[in-house]
């Protein structure tokens, strides 16, 4: 009995696939669910303006996908390479989209303004001793 080949011929004759759906291929997002609430909280942008989970895109649209915490925001604008329904590991992921020059620039920009906001801070808390030193500094300085 021959093996069901649906699925291999499903991702060489793409030509339009769901976002959600792509999202979750390419490995931006762990679920579908992810992605879908990731669109709908618009953090997903196509050609510049917020999308529907169910927008079909094809090779060559230019997404801008925000991705991580508040602190840690990271912008990336990609441009599709290749549709996939199915996910894959991650070199095979690597292949569906590239990422911009200016994107590129842009990310390593800011994480190294968050890396040098970082230095300002000290390593550790103050021990006792040294809390109460700064309570007789700040009262001394009044």
């Amino acid at each position: 009995m021959k093996k069901n080949t649906n699925a291999d011929d499903n991702n060489q004759g793409l030509v339009k696939i769901r976002l959600d759906k792509w999202l979750w291929a390419a490995r931006f997002y762990r679920t579908r669910t992810l992605a879908k609430q990731a669109i709908e909280s618009g953090r997903v942008h196509y050609a510049g303006s917020r999308v529907k989970t169910s927008k079909e895109i094809s090779v060559g649209d230019e997404l801008t996908i925000r991705q991580g915490s508040a602190t840690a925001m990271t912008e990336k604008t990609v441009v599709v390479e290749a549709l996939s329904a199915q996910r894959g590991n991650a070199t095979a992921a690597e292949v569906l989209y590239s990422e911009t020059k200016e994107s590129e620039t842009r990310r390593a920009y800011y994480a190294e303004q968050r890396k040098l906001a970082n230095l300002a801070r000290p390593d550790n808390k103050p021990n006792k001793k040294e809390r109460r030193d700064l309570q007789r500094f700040k009262s001394n300085q009044d």
